[in-house]
């Protein structure tokens, strides 16, 4: 293999895929990139099994094509230091290649192609639905930080793309709190479904650019497929069957609140600040335009109340949550006012936007009280 490069291209297409990279595998050769050359296009792979990435770098000029894996840390570090100029790498043994810049060279160790495990895509029935790049980002950052770390549960670890004719919803939950994201911007052939752990979830929305417009997702049973730009990310899905999440959503809460987002959310964390550490409860008393909010920790002798303008219409009513899941909830939200809707102290309530900001805001949440 030799080939010519700019070093700072060759870093943004390992950047790009280094995601992928175990910080430990049984498998030792998973520690490398996969470099493979075809022509004047350099495919860098990146992969820990689970999840795999790869993207395309086109090199300047090609003196050899050929296959190598290279140690991920090394070149990381090497191109990390260098300042951006052409540079020369080709083999120059049956274990080692020779990276060259302008003023001194470095002698590095790769490994056998052939010792790198094959990355299966999906099979022959896979789907596959378009995503506007900005929707996929904006969905799984409104949902990911919802999902669980529950062992007996996976299915729960991870976010839940429902999607049909009309529209695509996307779920996470923990148990405690429950999140749907809804568009009608991504449309699918028929009932669709498939659960993306949170982990590549992560990686996913981190590596699609500003300059990325849409996202081709194909999936089977097992495994989806991103494409985007000169990017693929291959993972494997979470396999099971997922809550009926529609039947715990509240239908006819009659006790409704309409209060600003970042007012009620600075006043939860000002409050919650004397809650006791181990419950983290907060305490609504609800009446006619009328919110307070109190926590109290007995065993240190703290108290906090804070009374908040709004608008409220229904019954009295005092409930509590954990003010950490409230404070998830509304921090992940972008409108200016919500409203949180109530039936009685011991069931779910319901937040959504305030209606005139419905149309932009796709979020809605559950969450569930506590004993007070």
């Amino acid at each position: 293999m030799e080939f010519k490069v700019s070093s700072q291209e060759l870093l943004k297409g390992i950047s790009d895929v280094s995601k992928a990279i175990p910080s430990k595998s049984a498998l030792p050769i998973l520690e490398n990139f996969l470099f493979v050359l075809n022509g004047n296009i350099l495919e860098i792979t990146a992969s820990d099994t689970e999840l795999t990435l790869r993207t395309d770098v086109e090199v300047d000029s090609t003196a050899e094509e050929g296959r190598m894996a290279v140690p991920a840390r090394h070149i990381i570090d090497l191109l990390k230091a260098l300042p951006d100029q052409p540079i020369a790498i080709k083999t120059v043994s049956d274990s080692s290649f020779e990276c060259r810049w302008s003023s001194g060279n470095s002698v590095l160790p790769y490994f056998p192609a052939e010792d790198y495990p094959e990355i299966k895509g999906t099979g022959e029935d896979a789907q596959t639905v378009v995503f506007p790049a900005q929707t996929l980002v904006d969905g799984i950052n409104g949902t990911v930080y919802a999902t669980a770390d529950d062992e007996m549960r996976p299915v729960m670890n991870g976010i839940y793309f429902d999607m049909d004719a009309d529209s695509t919803t996307l779920v996470a939950s923990d148990s405690h709190k429950l999140i749907c994201y809804t568009t009608d911007d991504v449309k699918s052939p028929g009932k669709l479904s498939f659960i993306l752990h949170k982990k590549p979830a992560s990686v996913l929305k981190s590596i699609i650019g500003k300059d990325i417009d849409e996202v081709e997702v194909s999936f089977d049973s097992t495994t989806v497929i991103f494409k985007f730009g000169s990017t693929l990310m291959v993972c494997r899905l979470i396999v099971g069957k997922y809550p009926k999440y529609r039947d715990v959503i509240p239908q006819n809460n009659a006790n409704i609140l309409k209060i600003g987002r970042v007012q009620f959310l600075n006043t939860i964390r000002r409050v919650a600040v004397c809650a006791n550490k181990a419950s983290n409860h907060v305490k609504f008393d609800l009446k006619p335009d009328q919110l307070e909010i109190t926590s109290q920790d007995l065993g240190f002798a703290t108290t906090a109340y804070e009374k908040v303008n709004c608008e409220y219409s229904g019954a009295d009513l005092t409930i509590g949550f954990k003010s950490p899941f409230l404070v998830d909830i509304l921090s992940n939200m972008t409108c200016e006012n919500l409203v949180m809707k109530f039936a009685d102290p011991r069931r779910a309530a319901l937040i959504v936007p305030a209606e005139e900001e419905a149309e932009n805001e796709k979020i809605c949440g559950i969450i569930m009280p506590v004993a007070i």
